[in-house]
């Protein structure tokens, strides 16, 4: 299971049936008490799903729904994709199937966004700053689930901002297409640099750091990071596709 403050990756260690429900019961369910509000459900190694693992999870959709929470399910693969149609599952909450990562086209040189905007990084008042962007996104059109995910990657990005350069001159620029969002989180430090489709280094199981860029990549559509074009620091770009 990888872990960050707020989001889990459970992954399901098999089929999900009767007889695996009440293990994966107890971890679930003992992440949202401690809090979490983002649970991605990682099917890849499961053929199967019967009806109390359909029960199981349309409860656990219930609940995180209640604290305001999401729960999803990726890479499911054709079989159970099926199950969870025919029970209409996928009515409930997103679910995505083996290898159904959202390909991102470039934007032509020639794309005007619908509207721009700049929200400043406020070190001593980071809910504050999340408000703000949250303010603006509200405005795009999207549906909540996929709002609360990019808030969530948003949220990560300025973090990093934070804590890897002290929040030093970091900016959020906001920038709403037709098709997409593309987010901007820059700042004055020391500089980074993943291309996209790069693999994110490895890190220790016990290890505080290092699953942030993985999980940001599992909630939005394109996460790369880059040295700023311009000065010095780092430059995250976030795109989240409208639809």
């Amino acid at each position: 299971m990888d872990t960050h403050p707020n989001i889990a990756v459970v992954h399901v260690g098999g089929d999900l049936d009767v007889t695996t429900v009440p293990r994966t019961r107890r971890l679930v369910e003992g992440l949202i008490d401690d809090g979490c509000r983002r649970i991605i459900l990682n099917m890849a190694a499961a053929t199967a799903i019967d009806s109390t693992g359909l029960g199981f999870v349309l409860g656990e959709i219930r609940r995180m729904r209640s604290v305001g929470g999401l729960l999803s399910i990726t890479e499911a693969n054709e079989c159970v994709m099926r199950t969870l149609r025919l029970s209409r599952l996928v009515d409930f909450a997103p679910v995505s199937g083996a290898g159904g990562s959202r390909q991102v086209q470039e934007l032509p040189a020639s794309a005007v966004p619908l509207w721009r905007c700049v929200v400043r990084i406020d070190p001593s008042d980071l809910a504050g700053t999340r408000a703000s962007v949250e303010r603006h996104l509200s405005r795009v059109g999207m549906d909540s689930d996929r709002l609360f995910d990019l808030m969530l990657t948003v949220g990560e990005a300025i973090g990093n901002a934070i804590d890897h350069a002290a929040g030093e001159c970091a900016l959020v620029v906001l920038a709403c297409y037709e098709d997409r969002v593309v987010i901007d989180v820059t700042d004055c430090g020391c500089g980074f640099e993943l291309r996209a489709g790069e693999a994110v280094p490895c890190v220790d199981e016990t290890s505080e750091r290092g699953r942030g860029i993985r999980l940001m990549r599992l909630l939005a559509d394109s996460v790369t990071i880059g040295r700023k074009p311009w000065g010095k620091g780092t430059l995250v770009r976030i795109v989240k596709l409208r639809r």
